[in-house]
């Protein structure tokens, strides 16, 4: 029985210790459910984004923004910096606009983006660009 004992003691003594250190948390996981008008709104907000870009990456769009004095990059981050929410709103309206105009329908809808983008960002605080929006301090 002793020498049993002996044998058995080592092996004893790594189990526990194995299990102490398994049963130890080495980080905790975290599953949550996603509510389906998030994912939708998230997957019609990368449509909308693309959409947006789309109709900025146009020539006559660049021209328009280039004599309004607006960078197309500037245009770009501002678009990113908007929620999905605001991005489908504009993509929305965009399409709404009558589209028998050609190039003045682009234009109108690329000027009536950057208005709204710069609008919103001025009434963020992010930007000064409009005298009009009055400042909360």
């Amino acid at each position: 029985m002793k020498e049993m004992r002996r044998a058995i003691k080592p092996i004893s003594i790594f189990l526990i210790i194995s299990l102490v250190c398994i049963s130890m948390p080495y980080g905790y996981a975290s599953a949550a459910i996603i509510e389906t008008e998030i994912a939708k709104d998230s997957i019609e907000g990368k449509q909308a984004r693309n959409y947006i870009l789309s109709v900025l990456a146009r020539e006559e769009v660049q021209t328009v923004l280039t004599a309004q004095g607006i960078d197309s990059q500037e245009a770009k981050r501002r678009l990113d910096s908007l929620t999905d929410a605001e991005v489908i709103r504009f993509a929305k309206e965009i399409k709404q606009l009558p589209a028998g105009g050609g190039a003045v329908g682009t234009i109108v809808g690329a000027a009536l983006i950057v208005f709204l983008v710069l609008l919103i960002t001025d009434i963020m605080g992010f930007t000064d660009v409009f005298p009009f929006v009055k400042k909360h301090h």
